[in-house]
C-alpha cells in the first residue's frame, strides 16, 4: 500500500463509494445469491452396508434418490466409508472409494448364469433354478462323501469333499449364522473371507 498514488488512490475510494451509495439506494445483491445452498445428500435415503471388495470388511454409506414410487427407480450416487465402523472410521482404500463406478458399471453381473459342461457360453438362468440346482448338487455330494464313523467307530459326522467361503459382505451376526449352517452341514472346510 506504501506504493499507492494520488490517483490510485481516487479511484480506490471514489469506487467504494459508488458501491455503497448504491447499495443505499436499493442496489444490492438479491436474497436468492445469499441463500444457503441444499445439502445435496438431504433428501437421500442412506444405507449401511459392507465393501465388497477384500477381507477388511470396511463399512460403507451409500446415498440413494428414489421414494419407491411406481415410476421411480433408486440409484445410488454417492458411497462414503462409516464413521461410526470400528473397522474404518470413515476412511476407504481407492477401490473402496470408486465402489459407485462399480455399481454402475454395464459389465456387472446381475443375473445367475450356467455354462453346461463342454460349452463355451454363458446361459442366464433364474435365482431359483440356481439355487435348486446348488442345493441338489450339494445334497448328491454330502450324500455320496459323508463320513459318519471313524475305522476304529469314532464319530466324526464330516463332509470333506466339499468346502464354503462366506462373503467378505457379510456382518458379523451373518457370518455367525452362515458358520452355523456350515458346520451342521458336516463342513470342516469353511471360511470366511472378512475378518469381521
Amino acid at each position: 500500500m506504501a506504493d499507492l498514488t494520488r490517483r490510485q488512490f481516487l479511484k480506490v475510494t471514489g469506487a467504494t463509494l459508488v458501491g455503497s451509495s448504491l447499495a443505499l439506494m436499493g442496489f444490492s445483491p438479491t436474497p436468492a445469491l445469499a441463500e444457503v445452498r441444499q445439502f445435496k445428500l438431504a433428501r437421500a435415503t442412506e444405507t449401511r452396508n459392507t465393501c465388497p471388495y477384500c477381507s477388511v470388511a470396511c463399512g460403507v454409506l451409500m446415498y440413494s434418490l428414489g421414494d419407491g414410487a411406481k415410476n421411480a427407480q433408486p440409484s445410488i450416487f454417492h458411497i462414503e466409508g462409516d464413521p461410526d465402523h470400528p473397522v474404518n472410521r470413515g476412511t476407504l482404500c481407492p477401490k473402496g472409494a470408486a465402489l459407485v463406478d462399480f455399481i454402475h458399471s454395464p459389465n456387472r453381473l446381475q443375473h445367475p448364469e450356467y455354462r453346461a459342461p463342454g460349452s463355451d457360453t454363458w446361459q442366464r438362468i433364474s435365482w431359483d433354478d440356481a439355487l435348486e440346482r446348488i442345493a441338489k448338487l450339494m445334497k448328491a455330494d454330502r450324500d455320496a462323501n459323508f463320513v459318519e464313523k471313524t475305522a476304529d467307530g469314532r464319530t466324526v459326522n464330516r463332509w470333506l469333499t466339499t468346502g464354503m467361503l462366506a462373503a467378505s459382505a457379510s456382518s458379523n451376526e451373518v457370518g455367525y449364522l452362515t458358520h452355523k449352517v456350515a458346520r451342521s452341514l458336516g463342513l470342516l472346510a469353511f471360511d470366511n473371507q472378512a475378518r469381521v
